[in-house]
């Protein structure tokens, strides 16, 4: 069985140039898979808004939101139709105070894998945390309990394991951009590498 296909024509809107579409959902990730259980698991906020933390149950009683996204991964496999639930990012930013100065976020995660976003990339109304896939709580090797979604960029955008977000008051680059990846990820422009 083949695990990946080439995408019809009819789906040339959807998906982007050197994509090929996965069976299932890969699995993906640099170093040890962290597990946190929903009640260890913080999020901080922090930088140019008030230091905040916000526990699990503070997320859950957040409006909660259903979403269908499809998934592009930097290494060329994409997923449509993904279905997940969670908290969108603009309902979350009702809950901080962020300091209009800033212009970029830090995603920080348990493990220690950062990757930074433009606010402008960040605060949209399609992107969320999710903590449910496929309607099961998201599973820790997909980035549980909880996630960032960026549909519109590379899936290393939707940080997975995310504990905190750090606003900036300029760019700042994370463990893929430091390593070469592009700093904003836009797959429909193939942005997988750095040009600098």
């Amino acid at each position: 069985m083949k695990f990946f296909e080439k995408p019809g024509a009819d789906l040339a809107d959807r998906v982007p140039p050197g994509q090929h579409l996965a069976k299932g959902f890969p699995v993906l990730t640099y170093g040890d898979t962290p597990t946190v259980s929903t009640e260890n698991w913080q999020f901080t906020v922090s930088g140019l808004a008030p230091d905040k933390t916000f526990s699990w149950q503070d997320f859950i009683d957040m409006p909660q939101s259903e979403f269908t996204a499809d998934f592009h991964c930097v290494t060329t496999w994409s997923k449509l139709d993904v279905k997940w639930r969670g908290v969108k990012v603009t309902d979350f930013l009702k809950e901080i105070d962020v300091d209009p100065s800033a212009i970029h976020v830090m995603e920080h995660c348990y493990g220690g894998y950062t990757t930074n976003l433009s606010m402008a990339d960040f605060a949209r109304e399609e992107n969320f945390f999710a903590h449910t896939l496929f309607d099961e709580p998201l599973p820790a090797e997909h980035g549980g309990p909880m996630r960032l979604v960026v549909p519109h960029l590379y899936a290393w955008k939707s940080a997975k394991w995310i504990n905190g977000l750090v606003f900036l008051s300029e760019m700042e680059l994370g463990f893929w951009e430091r390593n070469g990846y592009h700093h904003r990820g836009e797959p429909f422009a193939e942005e997988r590498y750095s040009q600098i």
